[in-house]
């Protein structure tokens, strides 16, 4: 009898060890916060992505990086929104990737950095991954803003860093399908015929819809002289971050929706912009208070639905006034275990066209590259129940439709353009049927999306 109760209290004691390892193993941590807002408005005479090669001229509003530094005490992260078009990976985010490391003793593989995608910023990168391929040289001006760009995004990370201060964190959603549409509407033969933008009279047509199967789209009675389409699906969500003090002051906060930010582009060509996100981030930041980040989930073929100044500073209110009413109801907790995985991938690129001049040319059979690939990387940062996914390039909105309902995560936030870029990522379905995305806009070959959205659900899966 003796001996049975000693291998009863035993057998107790090895399950108390066990439970209580694993509890250390997915138990939480209490977490650290900081954040940091630093200009990076380019001087007057820097070209923009959307000036043609013009010289920029006037500065509409200004550019920022903003910066999220969290710790739970053994895995730092740090979250970083530039006002650009872009963050290639080998021309900015690896050079800011380890001037932070250097100076914050944060990995390279914990820093996610994305742009807001503004069409009015700074023509400053190679493009290597994007067509057109042929680069166009950099002046002095602009080569010496590049380098003082990247030398401010590392500035913000270290002044984040330093801000750090115990902290709780929270999620909320909202809905705000009223300011964004998809251009890429289809014909009756199911063809893409883009509809890049509506005038302000047909913009007061709009009509939101939800099919049977649940899907959301914005559509707009068009002139009659012009083809009878149909408008595609919308993401209407918006997601929300909060990050408090103890006090339950804010320190910082993320947006996350899809929608290019093209009101000033075209119609200032040359003005230096931050576009509606800019003007988000700033409502957010005035009325709520700490630094607001906003990242762009995917929106490769979402504009909105209006253009020009006054669209933009009215989108932006809109956005920025739904993030600060779902601000309002977010419940945190300072009981937060952070995870960080990355992964290589490689697309396939198109084939290359056949140059008919060239003797040994076989017309009915284009000539590949051999075995070329593009390579690239995608991120997941694990807050607690809270994913920030990183995807790069331009993501069509049915791939993050897809990530979205097959991932089945409550609290996931998918960040297009993050840590580089490589052009538009598209359904297999959009090249059948044509249009701009998975024309000449993009190098990756039929099949990159279902890549995307496999690699994604992967790594998610991996993390969980």
């Amino acid at each position: 009898m003796y001996r049975n109760i000693q291998f009863l209290l035993l057998h107790s004691f090895f399950l108390l060890v066990l439970s209580t390892s694993s509890f250390a193993q997915i138990g939480s941590y209490s977490v650290q916060a900081g954040c940091s807002k630093v200009n990076i408005t380019p001087p007057v005479g820097v070209r923009l992505i959307g000036s043609y090669g013009k010289p920029s001229d006037a500065v509409l509003d200004e550019l920022s990086v903003r910066a999220m530094v969290l710790d739970d005490g053994r895995t730092p992260v740090a979250i970083v929104s530039a006002d650009l078009l872009y963050t290639p990976l080998e021309e900015i985010t690896c050079p800011v990737r380890n001037l932070v490391q250097e100076k914050c003793d944060i990995p390279p593989q914990n820093v996610l950095l994305c742009a807001t995608h503004t069409h009015s910023g700074p023509e400053v990168f190679s493009r290597s991954k994007l067509p057109p391929p042929e680069a166009t040289p950099l002046n002095d001006m602009e080569q010496a803003y590049l380098q003082t760009l990247i030398s401010r995004i590392v500035d913000a990370v270290v002044q984040a860093n330093q801000n750090k201060e115990p902290a709780r964190i929270g999620t909320a959603k909202g809905r705000i399908p009223e300011i964004v549409f998809n251009r890429r509407t289809l014909d009756p033969n199911e063809m893409a015929v883009m509809t890049w933008r509506v005038s302000a009279e047909v913009a007061g047509t709009r009509s939101i819809e939800t099919n049977s199967k649940g899907s959301i789209s914005v559509s707009f009675a068009l002139p009659s002289e012009g083809p009878v389409v149909h408008f595609g699906p919308i993401d209407p969500e918006l997601c929300v971050l909060r990050v408090e003090n103890m006090e339950g002051e804010i320190i910082g906060s993320i947006i996350n929706f899809g929608c290019h930010p093209v009101c000033i582009y075209p119609y200032l060509p040359t003005a230096i912009s931050a576009d509606y996100p800019g003007d988000a981030t700033d409502l957010v930041e005035k009325m709520e208070g700490g630094v607001c980040l906003f990242t762009l989930a995917p929106a490769g073929n979402l504009v909105p639905y209006q253009r020009g100044v006054e669209a933009h500073k009215q989108i932006g209110k809109a956005l920025g006034a739904e993030a600060l009413r779902r601000l309002q109801f977010v419940t945190t907790t300072d009981k937060i275990a952070l995870q960080v995985k990355t992964k290589t991938i490689r697309f396939p690129v198109k084939q290359a066209p056949v140059d008919p001049k060239a003797p040994e040319a076989n017309q009915s059979e284009p000539k590949p590259p051999a075995g070329e690939c593009l390579s690239t990387e995608i991120q997941v940062i694990r807050l607690g129940t809270i994913y920030l996914l990183g995807l790069p390039g331009e993501i069509l909105v049915e791939i993050g439709l897809e990530i979205k309902q097959r991932a089945g995560i409550e609290n996931l936030f998918i960040i297009s353009l993050g840590n580089d870029a490589i052009g538009y990522v598209c359904p297999r379905l959009a090249y059948q049927q044509g249009g701009y995305e998975p024309g000449t806009a993009t190098h990756l070959a039929e099949g990159a999306g279902e890549i995307m959205v496999r690699e994604a659900l992967g790594l998610l899966y991996q993390i969980q």
